[in-house]
């Protein structure tokens, strides 16, 4: 089947190997007058400038194998990255858990009908016997118990906050206000 492949494939020769045969070929039939190296040296400049001027072989390889003539190869249309190559299956063990991950979260929110505010309770929960049974097995197992870290908020960020809160509540309500009696029917 591989043989047969290969025979509906015709055979591309590269513009590059175009370009060394008719340079190689210039070459050989070598000509002492004036005006044949004259004509000899505007062609190869025509050639260089046709070469520079071209595509790399690479590059219209690239454009004809594109899905949809795109310029972008899809991995930098994605962003590029482990997203990507987590979206294209380039890591198959890593999309095939993302895939299973999502597959188990759609069948434990629609299927089974759980709600998030259920879920988010009862892993707290979990937590927080988790936390217990630590804390008072480690007396008997001579291990420290679990660190739980403190909560420090500095006084003046949390004032600038509340302040923020109460000068948009204060102006929430005001136009609340100005709407119900009918001096502001339009609105700020």
């Amino acid at each position: 089947m591989a043989d047969h492949h290969d025979e509906i494939e015709p055979k591309v020769e590269s513009f590059m190997d175009k370009i060394s045969e008719k340079v190689q070929r210039d070459d050989s039939s070598s000509s002492d007058s004036d005006s044949d190296n004259k004509k000899k040296k505007q062609h190869d400049d025509e050639l260089k400038k046709k070469h520079h001027d071209a595509p790399s072989p690479t590059s219209m390889k690239s454009k004809i194998y594109r899905l949809f003539g795109r310029e972008k190869p899809v991995h930098k249309v994605f962003g590029g990255g482990k997203p990507a190559d987590v979206f294209l299956w380039r890591n198959k063990k890593i999309s095939a858990s993302v895939l299973g991950g999502a597959t188990a979260v759609w069948v434990f929110f629609e299927l089974l009908e759980y709600h998030l505010l259920t879920l988010v309770c009862h892993v707290l929960i979990l937590a927080f016997a988790v936390l217990f049974l630590w804390s008072n097995a480690s007396k008997f197992i001579n291990k420290s118990p679990p660190r739980i870290p403190d909560v420090r908020i500095p006084e003046d960020k949390f004032l600038q906050i509340a302040v923020g809160l109460r000068n948009e509540l204060n102006q929430a309500l005001d136009t609340l206000r100005n709407i119900a009696s009918g001096r502001d029917l339009r609105g700020r």
